[in-house]
């Protein structure tokens, strides 16, 4: 599967996807570029498509900008289901150390409704820039856990933290709880360079499973895993990527990328990506899927995905 949107600038750009089963189907979010025309308003947005194989997707709908934060923009999508509402976290773009995490609730998936206290997060410390990024949500007992990606002071350095808030709540700005005093993961691996961004979540046998990005955007960028029992302290399962970017040629030569970790209502787990094989110049959303053995993922190949699911 490469899912394209070329509605924006005439070539395929779609970026940060996140995906739900909600209503029968599935939805999936993912960052739009600004059309780059010169016309007013003009901001990074959200694109919504639907489908119900995992493979064909039809654009529905887009998410614009609203609010006074994200005049500039917003992107980076985050999507759950609960209490049979759709909830979307996301970021805003363009504002540098100011840019933050917002919140938005939709009935049908494709109409959100903005928490009236966005932004809801940014992050406090000495440690950190104040910018938070690159949401990702999971529940853990009776809180949320919101993941995000910041930087050091010098703004040189990504890396992630962990909040929370009560699952029985608004989700609003006064509802959250930072974690950490410190980064949860930064990057100290060759292949991580200077960055750790882009925080997916998925529970397994009781376990918290981390995929995220390592490296900046075509350094390529690819996908590292981690594991935790509390959610807050994590051990990398290797210290190679997970899903390293494709071979020269390949679509995905440039990178493996911002990854998203979808389990559907059957228990298997996919690894939605971004990659391009350009330097950015286009970008594709793909997935592969995650098995598991001993409790330890693997990718599945793609030959014994299609032949599963079509059973």
């Amino acid at each position: 599967m490469l899912f394209v949107d070329t509605s924006r600038r005439g070539r395929p750009f779609a970026k940060d996807p996140a995906v739900v089963r909600f209503n029968s189907q599935y939805l999936l979010y993912y960052t739009l570029p600004t059309f780059g025309d010169g016309r007013p308003g003009d901001g990074w947005a959200i694109g919504i498509a639907r489908s119900v194989d995992l493979d064909s997707w039809e654009k529905i709908g887009e998410i614009l900008p609203e609010q006074a934060p994200e005049r500039n923009g917003l992107c980076a999508p985050d999507a759950i289901v609960l209490d049979g509402k759709v909830h979307l976290f996301y970021q805003t773009y363009g504002n540098g150390r100011k840019d933050a995490i917002c919140h938005a609730v939709s009935y049908d998936g494709v109409r959100f409704r903005r928490n009236p206290t966005n932004p809801i997060f940014a992050p406090t410390g000495a440690w950190n820039c104040g910018r938070a990024i690159d949401a990702d949500v999971i529940p853990h007992g009776d809180r949320l856990l919101l993941y995000w990606a910041t930087r050091d002071p010098d703004f040189q350095v990504q890396m992630l933290g962990v909040s929370a808030a009560p699952l029985a709540s608004d989700f609003g700005r006064d509802r959250w709880t930072q974690l950490c005093d410190a980064s949860i993961l930064k990057p100290e691996l060759p292949w991580e360079r200077k960055c750790i961004e882009a925080p997916a979540l998925c529970r397994r046998a009781g376990r918290l499973f981390m995929f995220y990005g390592g490296g900046y955007n075509n350094e390529p960028q690819q996908i590292g895993c981690a594991v935790s029992d509390d959610g807050v302290r994590w051990t990398r399962l290797a210290d190679e990527p997970f899903l390293p970017n494709g071979a020269p040629g390949a679509w995905n030569a440039s990178e493996s990328g911002h990854p998203f970790v979808f389990t559907d209502d059957d228990g298997r787990t996919y690894l939605f990506f971004q990659g391009n094989n350009d330097m950015g110049q286009t970008w594709y959303l793909s997935w592969q899927e995650v098995a598991w053995q001993s409790v330890m993922p693997y990718l599945s190949s793609i030959e014994d995905s299609y032949e599963e699911r079509s059973r």
